[in-house]
């Protein structure tokens, strides 16, 4: 059986209690004990207030350690932790709360007048990034100490909400077998010990920060820097005294242009893990040169935690997202048919860490779980000879042009090789002869490089249905917190760009 209690007792018998589990800014360091104390009278005041086993707690709050504490605590109460991100609206959240039917919603104070109307019978509470709030206080008057809820390996633990580009939002059931499994391998995988320190600067609402980050941490008995958010002169006066770093693509980029980014600085590092979106091959050359140090890639998703990883010993080959991990299976699928070997297709895997399925939503599960267990990622790649898994985009931004095929990350690569782009994305839009059109848009590091440079460039790199038919100049790519480009928002911005009644808007080198 599992229960909340299972890593404060693994913990306690390793003798770690005292240890210190987290340094944060301007508030004290908390231990393991103190961290599973506080958990316990959050647990308490769940149960006091009506959560029974697989009710759901709604979570809308900013980082801290006392939102860590309320998801052990929701863990150890027998409730499923509904984390949700503190950038959605009350119109989003009125969404959430009405599909998963919560019974505790707990929201920033600031927001408790415009979420306690949406809360409807749930039970609500408020909790600050500062550990204030109506939750903090009903636990400080609570005596330590809670007999955990006992739960079965493939009982819920949380439901994760998909980001809803292609539709209404999608809740990831996910079990305790799935979170623990997967936290496991990676801490093994990845080599995590009690001596390491990882510096914590990702988002708690989101499967990187909560499920990885923060999971692997307890499961090896780390230390962390726990940090509110990306912050580089926080992450850099951290780095000396760490070993790891676990960030997006942008925490890389951001970090190579602060000339305090040394060898010298990174030396105490042993390992950099990028995900969430991919890295360019440009940032793991850079990061390389600049620290000694080669970014570890891997490749996960909400429904499936991680799936893939590059070697913590072996060859981190840019571009790929690694080989699959220990006891997940992937294979590359046309349909029905699996694809030989470097062929491109929709990447399928299957695993104790793939979901339990979508909540309240048996049809989209169908059409996603296979039967036989294999979750249908919509994720489009292929496998090289040596097993290392590339991904080229998701099954839905592929573009069809003119009846070919167009990968957008091949034409993405051949643009960020060219001298002056800093990144772009590439996208299909619809086109009146063509059904879509390839068109790109684009960040320069360079502002002399014009639209008919980038044509030029790319004219003996790709063929030509490939290259893009129309060039826009961004001051940055549209992204979600936690840095991946959102496609969705381009099409929708350009998917008038190829009207007829402006036919010439169509040539690659007109409009910025």
């Amino acid at each position: 059986m599992y229960d909340g209690n299972h890593l404060a007792h693994r913990l306690a018998a390793a003798g770690a209690p005292d240890k210190v589990f987290a340094t944060q800014p301007a508030r004290p360091d908390i231990t393991y004990a103190a961290l599973f104390e506080g958990a316990e009278r959050i647990a308490g005041v769940l149960a006091g207030a009506g959560l029974a086993a697989g009710d759901r707690v709604a979570v809308q709050v900013e980082k801290s350690i006392e939102a860590l504490q309320l998801y052990l605590g929701t863990v150890m109460a027998g409730g499923v932790f509904l984390p949700l991100n503190t950038a959605y609206t009350g119109a989003e959240v009125d969404y959430f709360l009405t599909d998963a039917t919560p019974r505790v919603v707990v929201c920033d104070p600031a927001r408790e007048a415009e979420i306690a109307p949406l809360a409807g019978n749930a039970r609500l509470f408020t909790l600050g990034a500062d550990g204030s709030g109506t939750l903090s206080q009903a636990a400080e008057a609570r005596e330590p100490g809670f007999e955990a809820a006992a739960r079965g390996a493939d009982d819920l633990a949380a439901i994760l909400y998909t980001s809803g580009t292609t539709g209404r939002s999608k809740g990831a059931m996910l079990s305790h077998a799935n979170l623990s499994s997967n936290s496991e391998v990676l801490r093994d995988f990845w080599r995590f010990t009690p001596d390491d320190v990882l510096i914590h600067a990702l988002p708690i609402f989101h499967t990187h920060g909560l499920f990885v980050a923060t999971n692997v941490a307890l499961l090896s008995g780390c230390a962390l820097h726990f940090l509110p958010k990306f912050d580089a002169d926080a992450i850099l006066d951290a780095m000396p005294g760490a070993t790891a770093l676990m960030g997006v693509p942008t925490f890389y980029t951001r970090l190579l242009d602060d000339p305090r980014l040394t060898r010298e600085r990174a030396a105490s590092m042993r390992l950099f893990i990028s995900g969430s979106a991919p890295l360019l091959a440009a940032t793991h050359e850079a990061w390389e040169a600049r620290t000694g140090h080669r970014i570890l890639e891997r490749y996960g998703m909400t429904e499936t935690n991680m799936n893939t990883s590059n070697p913590h010993d072996g060859e981190r080959r840019a571009g790929t997202v690694g080989v699959p991990l220990p006891g997940v299976k992937l294979r590359i699928m046309d349909g029905d048919r699996e694809v030989a070997q470097g062929e491109i297709g929709v990447i399928e895997v299957r695993g104790p860490n793939v979901f339990q399925g979508y909540w309240q939503m048996p049809e989209k599960t169908a059409e996603e779980l296979r039967p036989d267990g294999w979750f249908i990622t919509g994720d489009q790649g292929f496998i090289d000879a040596d097993g290392y898994v590339t991904i080229v985009g998701r099954a839905k931004d592929m573009v069809i042009s003119g009846g070919f095929n167009v990968y957008p990350k091949e034409v993405e690569t051949e643009i960020d090789a060219i001298d002056g782009i800093s990144e772009s994305a590439v996208v299909g839009v619809p086109h009146p002869d063509l059904g879509e059109a390839v068109i790109a848009a684009v960040v320069r590091a360079d502002a002399r490089l014009t639209a008919d440079d980038i044509a030029a460039a790319l004219e003996n790199r790709l063929a030509r249905f490939k290259q893009p038919k129309a060039i826009r100049f961004l001051p940055e790519l549209p992204r979600n917190t936690m840095g991946k480009v959102q496609k969705a928002a381009l099409r929708a911005d350009y998917a008038d760009l190829f009207d007829r009644s402006d036919r010439g808007s169509t040539q690659p080198g007109r409009g910025k």
